[in-house]
């Protein structure tokens, strides 16, 4: 198996929808078309600070990382927040997970962003797993009002 992570290409765009559609599945939520369109755009858009890195296995898409930056009030460089990452079912457990954090935590350092963090749902024993195996959690619970 040869896993290759690379930027987002507007040619994935089929193989992309598919995966977030069961990114979307697994947490059992629904976004709009609008929404999805958007994102899709937003991830080639300059203007953007969201960008996407990919991991290919064997010439297929079969995972994801959407990730964007931003100035933080306790840094001097930019904090890089990993939003959604995901891997098809059918690769689950081969490492790709991991290697898309690896290249993320790699692209931190390269450019000197200060710092990379990201969140899950409580009940992801899988993801926490990974997770937990680069650092412990902060202790901070996350709270959000939706408008």
């Amino acid at each position: 198996m040869t896993v290759t992570i690379r930027d987002a290409r507007p040619d994935d765009e089929a193989r992309w929808r598919a995966l977030w559609d069961g990114y979307l599945a697994f947490y059992a939520v629904t976004v709009a078309p609008e929404i999805t369109n958007n994102t899709w755009r937003r991830v080639f858009d300059p203007a953007s600070s969201i960008a996407m890195r990919v991991a290919e296995v064997d010439g297929t898409l079969m995972g994801f990382a959407l990730y964007l930056t931003h100035e933080g009030t306790w840094i001097m460089g930019k904090d890089c927040y990993l939003e959604d990452l995901y891997v098809d079912d059918a690769a689950r457990g081969m490492g790709i997970g991991r290697t898309l954090l690896d290249d993320l935590v790699a692209l931190c350092r390269k450019e000197g962003w200060s710092r990379l963090y990201w969140h899950t749902s409580e009940s992801n024993e899988r993801a926490r797993s990974l997770y937990d195996s680069y650092v412990e959690s902060d202790g901070h619970i996350r709270y959000r009002i939706n408008f």
